[in-house]
């Protein structure tokens, strides 16, 4: 935690962008997001997010972004303020306790969770904490982390460097969880095969 207090500030011109934001694209479009939504984004951070997922839902929709730094959440609050983004709000929560933390709200029409999942021990229960608010049929996307495949395997000992720094476990390859247990799943490899996303259907009634 102190760690994302620290860096917080400078945080988007460390997040490798250039190389990330794929995901992020590929997540948000085949959510198939469309105006007046409402979409959780699981783990904000600084909203690197938001600009996707507001174009998508408008301000007609809703978007929520839950993170466990206070720090991380100011950065993100700032940016929706200064672009006008009125639909974007923010809660401070460990992504374990998000039902609890967001049990008054309706149901999610989609779950996005990018590069938060492998920086988490125990992803299986915040994913299932998440996917618990989404409303039945809504969309799921995981966006993480793999070392790179193919001819990109050479670049597997900066991949493994990147996500040692940031905190990542980069075996931990919390995506499956989309193809195990929902349905209509699209599957990217991007970068090389080092950026994975999985978007799917999700048929678990949201609890109430």
């Amino acid at each position: 935690m102190a760690r994302y207090t620290f860096i917080a500030p400078l945080y988007d011109l460390l997040s490798a962008e250039p190389v990330y934001r794929a995901g992020r694209r590929a997540a948000v479009a085949d959510l198939g997001l469309t105006p007046g939504m409402r979409v959780l984004d699981l783990g904000c951070g600084t909203g690197l997010n938001l600009p996707l997922l507001h174009d998508a839902v408008g301000e007609r929709g809703a978007i929520v972004g839950v993170d466990r730094s206070q720090s991380m959440l100011a950065v993100a609050a700032a940016k929706a303020t200064r672009n006008h983004w009125r639909s974007a709000r923010f809660v401070c929560s460990e992504a374990a306790a998000v039902d609890g933390a967001l049990a008054a709200e309706p149901p999610f029409d989609a779950l996005i969770a990018s590069y938060v999942l492998s920086l988490i021990p125990d992803w299986q229960t915040s994913w299932s904490a998440a996917v618990s608010l989404v409303r039945d049929g809504g969309r799921v996307s995981v966006v993480d982390m793999q070392l790179p495949t193919g001819r990109a395997r050479l670049l597997s000992p900066l991949a493994r460097l990147a996500c040692r720094v940031g905190g990542s476990d980069i075996t931990a390859r919390p995506f499956t969880v989309v193809e195990r247990t929902a349905q209509d799943v699209i599957a990217r490899d991007l970068r090389g095969g080092h950026v994975q996303v999985r978007t799917g259907t999700v048929n678990t009634p949201a609890s109430t």
